[in-house]
């Protein structure tokens, strides 16, 4: 992937929905790549040196599958199945103190994460976590270069927010979900049915360019669930914006990111109800 020294980075959409307590848990970014065969487990823990002052703890998971989204009129499913005597190489992930951000690792990809561990933990903003992507990207890639590894050619970008809604005023159990989503009618035509013990939501909605081209999808799940803690009914409502870099390089790559940002946020908003909006103190 081609690096400019100056880069030129898309200027974030302003005026986009706001809030003073969203309900956001996590925020993922993700950059997926042609498989570089030269970046094996060794090479990944000498990665890790680079950002092991504030990364300290590291964790092996198993790889993510590569997805991408095709566009178009819809084609018959294709079975495809590979035999290797060669282990994969994990997903490594790097995780700093508190384990709220984590670099994760793996041979054709590259993802930034946040997450709230405490209830005092407070969502440091798309722009925070979108400058400690591109900082750690930059890095991952001079370090492919400096080792001989690779060139970094991107596939597939994406963006996730995951929002854990829990009861409050509004709503107190999932027979009130249309209290907190829009797309959700509760008004069942008699109550034989309108008891129910869980709800799955799906949705997709294809992402355009200003100018109408097609270049990526949202995808939004709404799910029905109860607190670990304390058995509350919870709705954990899912986003995530995927598609190809608008061009082959890291301001293509940022560029898809800001819109599926705004994808997210924009939808968000008009998924969920003017009184949830208040509840979090919806600024604009």
């Amino acid at each position: 992937m081609h690096l400019q020294k100056e880069l030129g980075v898309t200027e974030l959409v302003r005026g986009l929905p706001d809030f003073e307590n969203p309900p956001l848990t996590e925020v993922v970014m993700s950059i997926q790549f042609d498989f570089i065969s030269k970046l094996q487990a060794p090479q990944i823990g000498l990665l890790w040196s680079i950002f092991r002052k504030k990364f300290p703890n590291t964790e092996q998971h198993s790889p993510v599958d590569p997805i991408i989204e095709h566009l178009g009129p819809p084609s018959p499913p294709k079975i495809q199945i590979e035999i290797s005597n060669v282990p994969p190489v994990p997903q490594c992930w790097f995780l700093n103190e508190a384990g709220s951000e984590i670099i994760k690792v793996q041979p054709n990809r590259f993802t930034h994460n946040w997450r709230k561990i405490s209830s005092e933990d407070v969502y440091p903003r798309y722009e925070h976590v979108r400058n400690q992507f591109l900082q750690e990207l930059t890095e991952f890639c001079a370090f492919l270069n400096n080792e001989g590894l690779g060139e970094l050619n991107p596939n597939q970008c994406e963006v996730t927010y995951v929002n854990y809604i829990e009861p409050n005023n509004i709503w107190d159990n999932h027979r009130q979900l249309g209290n907190v989503l829009t797309v959700w009618n509760q008004n069942y035509s008699d109550d034989f049915l309108s008891d129910a013990e869980s709800v799955r939501i799906g949705a997709q909605h294809v992402i355009k360019t200003d100018e109408g081209e097609p270049i990526g999808r949202l995808r939004i799940s709404a799910q029905s669930a109860y607190s670990v803690s304390n058995n509350d009914p919870v709705l954990v409502v899912d986003f995530t914006a995927r598609g190809a870099p608008i061009k082959k390089d890291l301001e293509g790559v940022l560029a898809f990111m800001d819109k599926g940002r705004e994808m997210i946020v924009r939808g968000f908003a008009s998924i969920t109800t003017i009184e949830m909006h208040k509840y979090w103190g919806r600024i604009r």
